[in-house]
Order: structure tokens, then sequence, then C-alpha cells
């Protein structure tokens, strides 16, 4: 997770940048708990996707369908 989104969110609620990641990765886990479709789309080096993975690929996918869903100029 990108350190200063990390500090804004944790500024924001009044809380640490460790809590943040904490609580991030805790959400992951349990969406891995019982993995469906899309959460097996997500790339990951261990058991569950780090935050930082976790990001990376929904900004990617986001970028990827802004991408194709932009008018098209002629």
């Amino acid at each position: 997770m990108n350190r200063k989104l990390a500090r804004k969110v944790a500024k924001a609620h009044g809380v640490s940048v460790k809590e943040v990641r904490a609580e991030c990765q805790a959400a992951i886990d349990h969406a891995y708990v019982k993995t469906n479709f899309y959460a097996g789309q997500v790339p990951h080096a261990g058991a569950t996707p780090t935050p930082d993975e976790f990001i990376a690929h929904a900004v990617g996918e986001t970028k990827s369908r802004l991408k194709n869903d932009s008018p098209r100029k002629n």
C-alpha cells in the first residue's frame, strides 16, 4: 500500500499506519477464507494477496476498464 495513501487513511480515521495496513490485510484474508472467481484473479506470491498486491491489481484493472470503455475518436 502506498505509504502516502496509508497515512491519509490513518489520519482520517485517527489510527496508525500500521493499523491501517493490518486492517487491510485482515479484510483480504477474510475474503480468501472461501474464495470466489473474482478473488482468485488477484495475483499474489503468498497464500493471500498483500495490500500492495491487491491495490496494484485493482488499479491495473480500473485503468484497463477505463481505457476500454472510453469513447473512441474518429
